[in-house]
């Protein structure tokens, strides 16, 4: 998984280090919600049930590499 360093400063922090690589790559394969950034990142977001969060993958323009992930407490999923 590419990523910035930026990414990999925030990921040191309590609140990111539980944050599992694995649940960021499902996110980014199989995006419940994707939007893309006037600036042209791309916010990704997946469920992750064993936490019972919404999580949010931004991703540079290139579409690979990781800027940000964090769990999403504003997010409320896709009304269908």
């Amino acid at each position: 998984m590419k990523s910035t360093h930026y990414f990999q400063y925030m990921r040191q922090r309590p609140d990111r280090a539980k944050i599992k690589s694995e649940w960021i790559i499902e996110t980014i394969r199989n995006p419940i919600h994707t939007e893309t950034q006037d600036d042209g990142r791309i916010r990704k977001w997946g469920y992750i049930s064993d936490e019972g969060k919404f999580l949010r993958v931004i991703m540079l323009e290139d579409g690979e590499t990781v800027h940000n992930a964090f769990f999403d407490r504003n997010f409320k999923g896709i009304e269908v």
